[in-house]
């Protein structure tokens, strides 16, 4: 019984063994001449503008976290393939069921407006 947990133990040590030696054997190797050009933002070659502590607006937060979820939920499509035919209709209304919760959640989602990249006001016409 105890051996097993020895394993568990060896192979922890010799991981954190592997990670010290590596991060310091990198620090030896680096080169370290930190200046002011290295040491500023960068964001995809733009110039940054501005203070970094702004507030993003929470619709992308929102739009991101629809995206991961629906995404997460289509990649469950992929076992179910997979199987479909030993499994036969069974398979088949499971996944309708669960394509038509996915539909009814897309539905409220775009109903609520969490898709909508430009908010509106009351009384405004989209173009």
């Amino acid at each position: 019984m105890m051996f097993n947990f020895s394993n568990v133990f060896v192979f922890l040590a010799m991981g954190t063994v592997f990670v010290a030696v590596t991060l310091f054997l990198g620090r030896l190797i680096r080169p370290a001449d930190p200046n002011v050009i290295k040491m500023s933002n960068y964001e995809c070659g733009e110039e940054p503008i501005g203070h970094s502590w702004i507030t993003f607006n929470v619709r992308f937060y929102v739009i991101a976290l629809i995206f991961v979820i629906f995404d997460v939920e289509v990649v469950f499509l992929v076992p179910w393939a997979v199987v479909f035919r030993s499994m036969g209709w069974i398979a088949f209304w499971d996944m309708l069921i669960f394509i038509v919760v996915l539909l009814v959640g897309f539905a409220y989602v775009w109903e609520m407006g969490d898709l909508d990249w430009i908010e509106y006001e009351e009384g405004e016409e989209e173009e």
